[in-house]
């Protein structure tokens, strides 16, 4: 991979682009940093590459010529020699076999939201394919392609759907409704094939027997019963699985990993060769009982004889027919608690095949009592009755459901789920009762390392299965439990963690494949039920626990800053579209609009996205009002909003300011957030009154009465508002240097265009330790440096040779900051920072020092292959080694992991939480995605050895993710690139003379503005 220009098909300007070749694909990229390419080339149909002058190569396919120039001479043979030996004795039919291109699961037009342009889509395996058309296609040059491990699919309306992944969204338009259904699908099957896993069934693939279905003979089965050693196709697969745990045990090939011993693998593919299995299987058929009793003290049953005899196959047959076995989970992390015993009546119904939706009378229920002891549950007829009606081994049970008081006959209702697809229905009149039983219950199923769960007051408790963004291919068995809105979980051999439903970003099931996707802080996970009918409840349960909950604003679903999302939708929406609209907030909207929008964010206010064209303004700003006005217990809380009020009547404003704040810090969390959310707002909206003609007054009028719910016969809940609005930044200490409180992230960028430009807010740091705020005009293509001017500029200040100013990003939660590239661009910075973030402008505190080590250890450039490896040797910090790559090792010639230097986005700060365990570089790694990012925690506790590796970082992060591609070309400036120029006019040319012979000019100058 590297950096090429690229001649266009039409046109004689070369373009530079970042280009990638594996054995399948050469792909080319706006930009390094870039996940889905621009376009890609098929390896098997290059039929030629050749060096044709000046740098230049050319990429020959069939119908099409390629044309790519490189640096130099060196890296221009490197392409060449590595195409040629990738192509070489390559045939078509292998990317078509690899990928299944030549076969598709679906293929045809769609058109794709943004460009409005039909691209013809292929739908193969587990992934998706764009191409501009059908011959493109034919020929093997395309867009990109769409890797469906990271994918979920979502429709929007009745033609559209979103494939989402946590890098973009692509959001397609079918040509009908139907057609829609099939796109939907066949991308929902490629994400279970994504998902699932392959090594199992290649295996049992292998014996020709298994290829195809024992039933019906269909080709490439993926199902099979553990128990019969048959494999099945899919559709057979149900039919087995209606005949009952009991008879057929139906597992996947692909899915249930878990399952599939060695044992049970080889005796699916040698049954039909070793007679003494298929003799067990026919005595088994004729209903020989597994369960029997052999009589021999040593050998009790006849699974422990096979194994004492060295029969492993014969042992895992009789294992998986047992009548109390465990459907081959490993549960040997998961040994519940023995010692849990209760005795009493309850009232049972019969046992369900299907989920329990209508009230069940008191006449469909019958008194029994019941007996939990030693790992069994069982009901008898009466409490002198001998011989239970019947029994379920706690080990059975999945999960425990309590349900909501009178939702039957009786007042107390639980369920209980088997992994027999069964509900067992029991009830009682007594509260007491009910509790020690569903206390009991749980401690007999639930393992210690779980234990906490069962001091929570939970709704549901059980057994899942769940995958993260990290490791796709094996999924963690662990317990969960859904309190109210949140969701506790533990995994095997990890701690425990809390979700809260409230405040995810995405909740959503994927049909086809039984999984929940849930994003939260940054990570992805995707959750997956043992059995179907139990899983079901669970995503019922999990996505009702999710949405709105009342009309308190506590039950409301939440941002990552506590705030309600309704309030912050509208409030983006209104910042984006609306803060040069005249009369905006007092101005009316259709009420027929604003209920319709008021009903869909309490159904689900995380799924409506407010687009321009379909939302209107004043339509959005009324949605905002009508909820704080409609909030049950207000936003001020209905105990003190009286307070509030009479705090308006104090003269001296110093103590009128500190009345508010005592105030404020007596509202409950989400309340204060809200309103600090709110003010953040309005104090914006103010600053543009010449356009919108809100003035502080005018605001006041409006949001008094709205927010305190009053009549607004009298302006004192006005006055109230525009003392918030007034003493906004003293109130809510809006300033950095107090705890690093800085302006809400939709409050920090005005996005107002201004003759084509944003208003932004930019802070600068000119004494350390104080800071000051500058709002700034930001076109398009400012880069840091030119941003960096401009403050300056605008403040008047001065800077001389050894001044190396610098644009920073800086994220005060989690007290980290990073350095721009003087080339990269500002505005998509200030669109995508989070909440707590923002832009800086200060010196640079390590450049000094920084270019001297760069200067003593006179660095060279990186070679293309190489890597940097952090390693720590006999507690030494070693010499660097500069290269693209670096990887995470434990005292270990080789790595662990590796990620490429270019893609990295480099922090510094201090963790206050994290301590290093020793005098050497120490790493950890915590959960994410890298776009949506790895956490690599690089601590040092020796500020030599930190700073030599902030060093190293930032000079190889920067040399290598190159600079023109931070930067779309500005068409004022024509092709010329923009070299940071400083002092005088000679000292400007002897600037542009030193870039020119000085490949890491750049490096050194990144953080001067001159």
């Amino acid at each position: 991979m590297g950096w090429l220009e690229k001649n266009p098909p039409q046109g004689v300007r070369y373009q530079r682009r970042w280009v990638k070749l594996d054995n399948d694909y050469l792909r080319y990229f706006d930009s390094d940093k870039d996940v889905y390419s621009k376009g890609i080339i098929s390896t098997a149909f290059i039929t030629n590459v050749s060096s044709v002058g000046d740098l230049k190569f050319e990429v020959i396919t069939s119908n099409r010529t390629f044309t790519f120039k490189a640096e130099n001479e060196g890296e221009r043979n490197d392409w060449v020699t590595t195409l040629l030996e990738c192509t070489r004795g390559r045939q078509r039919q292998s990317i078509a076999t690899l990928y299944s291109i030549s076969n598709p699961n679906f293929q045809g037009y769609l058109e794709l939201r943004g460009p409005r342009s039909k691209l013809y889509t292929i739908v193969a395996s587990d992934k998706v394919f764009l191409y501009k058309n059908i011959d493109d296609y034919r020929i093997g040059v395309g867009i990109t392609s769409i890797d469906m491990n990271v994918g979920n699919i979502k429709g929007t309306d009745r033609r559209s759907f979103d494939l989402t992944t946590p890098y973009r969204v692509f959001s397609f338009i079918a040509e009908s409704e139907q057609v829609r259904e099939q796109w939907v699908a066949a991308m929902r099957e490629a994400i279970s094939e994504a998902l699932s896993n392959s090594e199992v069934v290649k295996q049992i693939w292998e014996e020709p027997s298994n290829s195809f279905c024992a039933d019906c003979g269909a080709l490439k089965p993926d199902w099979a019963s553990v128990n019969l050693c048959v494999v099945i196709c899919k559709s057979c697969a149900g039919q087995h699985r209606g005949l009952g745990q009991s008879i057929s045990k139906v597992r996947s090939l692909k899915m249930d990993k878990n399952v599939w011993t060695e044992e049970l693998i080889q005796a699916l593919c040698i049954n039909v060769q070793s007679g003494d299995l298929l003799e067990t299987l026919r005595l088994i058929f004729c209903g020989a009982d597994v369960n029997c009793s052999t009589g021999m003290t040593d050998c009790l049953t006849l699974e422990s004889l096979a194994s004492a005899h060295s029969q492993p196959l014969q042992a895992e047959l009789i294992r998986l027919n047992l009548s109390t076995g465990t459907g081959g989970m490993d549960l040997q992390h998961y040994q519940p608690s023995p010692c849990a015993s209760y005795n009493g009546f309850l009232f049972k119904t019969a046992s369900l095949t299907r989920a329990v939706t209508e009230c069940k009378a008191r006449e469909e229920f019958s008194r029994r009592w019941c007996s939990l002891n030693d790992g069994s549950f069982s009901y008898y007829e009466s409490d002198k009755n001998p011989n239970p009606n019947g029994t379920l081994k706690t080990s059975e049970i999945v999960c425990l459901v309590v349900d909501t008081p009178q939702k039957h006959g009786y007042d107390f209702t639980f369920e209980l789920y088997s992994e027999s697809e069964r509900i067992y229905l029991f009830g009682t009149d007594d509260p007491e009762s009910h509790k020690g039983w569903v206390k009991s219950i749980a401690k007999s199923f639930i393992p210690t390392s779980a234990e906490p769960l069962l001091r929570l007051g939970f709704e549901r408790i059980g057994r899942l299965k769940c995958k993260d963004g990290l490791n796709l291919q094996q999924s963690k068995v662990g317990w969960f439990a859904l309190e109210g809105s949140t969701l506790h979980v533990y995994l095997e051999n990890s701690k425990g963690e809390e979700i809260c439903l409230r405040k995810v970003s995405e909740l959503s099931i994927q049909q086809d494949n039984g999984v929940l996707v849930l994003v939260e802080k940054g990570r992805t996970l995707y959750i997956e039920g043992e059995r179907k009918l139990g899983f079901a409840g669970w995503c019922a349960a999990i996505q009702a626990a999710g949405r709105s909950g009342g009309d308190m604003l506590s039950e409301q679903q939440l941002t990552e800053t506590n705030s309600p999302i309704i309030v912050q939708s509208c409030i983006d929406y209104v910042l984006q579209y609306g803060m040069t609209s005249e009369g905006i907030y007092r101005k009316s909207g259709v009420n027929s609009r604003v209920a319709g929008l008021c009903d869909r964010f309490r159904q689900d206010a995380r799924s409506l996205r407010l687009k321009e064209g379909e939302h209107m303004v004043d339509d959005v700003s009324n949605t905002l009002k009508r909820f704080f006005r409609e909030l049950k217990d207000g936003l001020f809380t209905s105990e003190d909003s009286q307070s509030w009020l009479n705090a308006t009547d104090i003269q001296d404003e110093n103590e009128k300011i500190e009345q508010y704040k005592l105030l404020l810090d007596k509202l409950p969390h989400v309340n204060k957030a809200t309103l600090e959310t709110l003010i953040n707002h309005l104090y914006c909206v103010q600053c543009f009154s010449e356009q919108n003609q809100m003035n502080l007054h005018n605001l006041a009028i409006v949001f008094g009465p709205t927010l305190f719910q009053t009549d607004g016969q009298d302006y004192t809940a006005g006055r109230a508002i525009e003392d918030l609005i007034q003493h906004y930044k003293v109130i809510f200490e809006v300033c950095p240097s107090h705890n690093g409180i800085i302006w809400d992230h939709t409050g920090s960028i005005f996005t107002l265009k201004a003759d084509g430009h944003f208003i932004c807010t930019v802070y600068l740091e000119e004494i350390k330790d104080t800071v000051i705020e500058q709002s700034v005009k930001v076109p398009g293509s400012m880069t840091a440096a030119e941003l960096t001017y401009e403050i300056l500029d605008l403040r008047k200040i001065s800077f001389t040779e050894k001044d190396y100013w610098c644009c920073w990003e800086v994220c005060s939660k989690e007290e980290t900051e990073r350095p721009l590239h003087y080339e990269e661009r500002v505005l998509p910075i200030l669109h995508s920072i989070g909440t707590e973030s923002f832009l800086l402008i200060k010196k640079h505190p390590a450049m000094d020092s920084m270019l001297v080590y760069l200067g003593k250890h006179k660095l060279t450039k990186p070679r293309r292959a190489k890597h940097l490896g952090l390693r720590a040797a006999h507690g030494k910090f070693p010499r660097p080694i500069f290269c693209s790559e670096f990887h995470l090792t434990q005292n270990s010639n080789r790595c662990e992991r590796e990620w490429p230097v270019s893609n990295l986005t480099i922090y510094f700060g201090i963790k206050k939480k994290l301590r290093p365990p020793t005098r050497s570089a120490n790493v950890q790694n915590s959960s994410g995605s890298f776009k949506r990012p790895t956490v690599i925690i690089l601590c040092s506790s020796i500020v030599f050895h930190f700073n030599i590796w902030k060093t190293i970082f930032v000079f190889t992060n920067f040399l290598l993710s190159g600079t023109s591609s931070r930067v779309l070309p500005d068409t004022r400036h024509g092709n010329v690139s923009l070299i940071p120029l400083r002092g005088s006019e000679n000292e400007m040319r002897n600037s542009v003379a030193a870039f020119s012979q000085d490949q890491y000019s750049g490096m050194r100058n990144f953080g001067q503005p001159c």
